[in-house]
């Protein structure tokens, strides 16, 4: 499998998934089948469907949005992307970065 982004979340949750159906999938996922359906035709999903995607991908979600620093992976962050098939992935990882800088300072501030 290539590396797992969110440009390809979808695709790698449909090939993990295989010739299992749809809806035993997604009730091991703890997800609706219509949410798993979504996620794998593009759709981006909120943070809670991410979160356990992920786990069951066995991906990090900081390496699946594309963060580059440890900090930013430890910072405990909560981003909730809204499933918009208009929302590029370009954006999201910009968002997430902001967001993670901005904790990243605050944290500073609080503890400095």
């Amino acid at each position: 499998m290539k590396l797992l982004a969110m440009e390809n979340f979808g695709e790698a949750a449909r090939e993990k998934r295989g010739s299992e159906g749809i809806r035993a999938t997604a009730a091991a996922i703890g997800i609706s089948p219509a949410t798993l359906s979504r996620i794998e035709n593009g759709h981006l999903p909120d943070l809670e469907t991410f979160r356990r995607i992920c786990e069951w991908l066995g991906a990090n979600p900081a390496d699946v949005l594309g963060f580059q620093s440890s900090a930013a992976a430890t910072t405990p962050i909560e981003v909730h992307f809204r499933k918009q098939p208009t929302q590029q992935p370009e954006t999201m990882a910009a968002l997430g970065e902001m967001i993670a800088a901005a904790q990243l300072a605050l944290d500073e501030r609080l503890i400095g």
